[in-house]
């Protein structure tokens, strides 16, 4: 059996702010296609990973590929534009804004019209903008919130609002997506509709994605390899069985005294 093609490979990634040491010496590849995870307790350094693959940290050692392409030096919005495109932990939605123009400003990154056009009303400003609202229109309905495109996106609900997020995040035609926390919040019945969400739109869009999340439900029921993060430090890796067996991973997560109690 051969392994997809890694669409996404880090080598060595250290980061560090001043005397502490986020992330030291984090390696993995990302097989094309797949759905993925970064797990480990608060403070492992699973955000930071985040940071360094969407620009906004740059490494102090090590380095990002991407379709094997050197992106580690490069600013957010151009690795924006490589394909790689991301939601945060905390929503960061224009919430003065309506849920249509939420989607159509992820579009921006692709347009081809310059800024300087817009207030001399030229046809192929108009144009692409008409394309661009008909477009942000089909991922709102492929996301399920077209009948809400007029409304305000500070009124939505939590669930509809990490929707609307990652329908701006498609919006700018990404091959690889990073969910920070899509669950958090979440009641049982969103989640449970957030995985299959999640998975719609790997087959949808064809797309790879990795998340980090913190409900194991979740990472259990979507993902098809996990990696775990413990104090900057990846302490494993393998499918979802195998992370729910492997010992450190309980121990980080639980900690020691619990495996030992659970033991004896």
């Amino acid at each position: 059996m051969t392994t997809p093609e890694p669409i996404l490979r880090t080598e060595s990634l250290t980061m560090r702010f001043g005397g502490l040491t986020a992330v030291r010496d984090f390696s993995i590849d990302v097989p094309r296609g797949s759905i993925v995870g970064l797990i480990g307790p608060n403070g492992a350094g699973k955000t930071t990973v985040f940071n360094i693959i969407t620009g906004f940290y740059k490494p102090t050692q090590g380095r990002v590929l991407f379709d094997g392409k050197d992106i580690t030096s490069l600013p957010p919005y151009t690795v924006c534009r490589e394909g790689i495109s991301r939601t945060f932990q905390n929503i960061r939605l224009f919430t003065n804004e309506t849920v249509l123009e939420n989607v159509m400003i992820g579009c921006h990154v692709r347009r081809k019209a310059k800024w300087w056009m817009a207030p001399l009303g030229l046809p192929l400003f108009r144009k692409e903008e008409e394309e661009i609202r008909e477009k942000s229109m089909k991922l709102l309905e492929a996301v399920g919130l077209a009948q809400l495109a007029n409304e305000n996106s500070g009124s939505l609900p939590y669930g509809a609002q990490r929707r609307l997020e990652i329908a701006r995040a498609l919006a700018t035609d990404p091959k690889f997506l990073l969910l920070d926390e899509p669950a958090a919040g979440m009641n049982p019945y969103e989640t449970r509709e957030l995985m299959k969400f999640i998975q719609s739109i790997r087959e949808r869009f064809g797309i790879t994605i990795l998340l980090i999340e913190h409900d194991m439900k979740v990472v259990m029921g979507v993902c098809e390899y996990i990696w775990v993060l413990d104090y900057g430090v990846r302490i494993a890796e393998g499918n979802p069985d195998e992370i729910q067996s492997n010992k450190k991973v309980i121990v980080a997560y639980l900690g020691e005294e619990y495996v030992k109690y659970v033991e004896n």
